[in-house]
């Protein structure tokens, strides 16, 4: 299934007021010219929500934690008593440091990360994962869909970390691999600000989404009586 049918298809099953996920890549020259933003970048990805893409430098992001998510540079020694004793997400700086290191992560060979919204990008080639922006019913769908042909139990996993860990570092990882894991995210209370009250995140790497988008179309998301009273309120 080539991009162009996926959104077509994407807007039959959850409805034409859905909104498009973000494809995310990176590359050796930007693909939009995008001004320095302050603490968390997600705050950031609202104009490539709205279809204006979005590139990501080292220069561009302004959270220590967010270049290092990235790829663009290694830990900042202040992270691990930052994260354990000024936000409180992890009991101790040790945890932290362990973490980081469990992600597997590789400094990115290219200078830029481009977040763009699916029906603005030509095809599919050259993005490490997609993004969706998600609420309960449509986690329901998009899951539903994960699930369909496997029965993995990591088909879908939730881990607690931050935002661009959670949507960036771990999908990154997970296509370099050929993995099959799909991340719920966007729990972090920094990130929650800069997101819908009532939405989650759901990240595909791309070498999962190419498989999906062969069962899209068998799945309950097509022709099944449950799928349509959920998408009636969609």
């Amino acid at each position: 299934m080539e991009l162009k049918e996926f959104i077509e298809s994407y807007r039959e099953a959850f409805g034409e007021k859905a909104q498009l996920p973000l494809l995310f890549g990176y590359s050796g020259e930007p693909v939009a010219p995008t001004a320095k933003i302050g603490g968390c970048f997600f705050k950031g990805l609202q104009a490539a929500r709205e279809g204006s893409p979005v590139s990501l430098s080292a220069e561009v992001i302004g959270c220590g934690g967010g270049k290092l998510y990235t790829g663009f540079s290694d830990m900042p020694e202040r992270v691990p008593n930052f994260v354990s004793l000024v936000e409180k997400y992890k009991k101790t700086p040790e945890m932290v440091a362990d973490y980081v290191k469990g992600l597997n992560m590789s400094r990115s060979a290219k200078p830029y990360l481009n977040f763009v919204r699916a029906d603005q990008a030509d095809s599919l080639d050259g993005f490490e994962g997609v993004m969706f922006y998600a609420t309960p019913d449509m986690l329901s769908g998009l899951c539903g869909w994960a699930f369909f042909d496997s029965n993995e139990p990591d088909a879908v996993v939730a881990q607690f970390g931050s935002g661009c860990s959670t949507v960036v570092s771990m999908t990154v990882v997970e296509n370099a691999r050929g993995g099959h894991r799909c991340f719920l995210g966007l729990f972090d209370p920094s990130v929650r600000p800069w997101v819908g009250k009532d939405e989650l995140s759901l990240t595909i790497p791309m070498s999962r989404f190419t498989v999906m988008l062969d069962t899209m179309h068998d799945c309950f998301l097509f022709g099944s009586h449950a799928w349509e009273r959920i998408k009636e309120r969609l």
